[in-house]
């Protein structure tokens, strides 16, 4: 099994930055991805970006694609997520996630995914 807690979610005005971290323990021998997805009131939870742990290669979403910028530290199981030119619309509650089964699947689906932390809020202000 593995755990994974977000942290550094918070209020922050438009064309602001905020960093979000993403701390995993336990079996993270095993992950081979890491990813945002994030969930707007009444909205489903989309995809935001992924990296992947052997080369760092990395995917965004169009949407924050040129101001959101994934990275991680795997030396610590940690992986990051630098927010900046916020707009109101990235208002959500942001979730880490983790891969370690291979499957057929897009990755920017949920279901590619076998591990979600908690969530974190992130408000953008006008």
């Amino acid at each position: 099994q593995v755990q994974l807690g977000e942290s550094g979610g918070g209020l922050v005005q438009a064309g602001g930055s905020l960093r979000l971290s993403c701390a995993a323990s336990g079996r993270t021998f095993s992950l081979n991805s890491m990813g945002w997805f994030r969930q707007a009131p009444g909205k489903e939870r989309e995809f935001v970006a992924r990296i992947r742990r052997s080369g760092g290669a990395t995917y965004y979403s169009d949407s924050v694609k040129g101001r959101f910028t994934i990275s991680r530290d795997n030396a610590k199981n940690t992986v990051f997520l630098q927010m900046s030119s916020m707009k109101p619309e990235d208002t959500a509650v942001y979730y880490c996630a983790a891969q370690s089964s291979i499957r057929g699947l897009d990755y920017t689906s949920s279901a590619y995914y076998d591990y979600w932390g908690q969530g974190t809020q992130v408000t953008v202000s006008s």
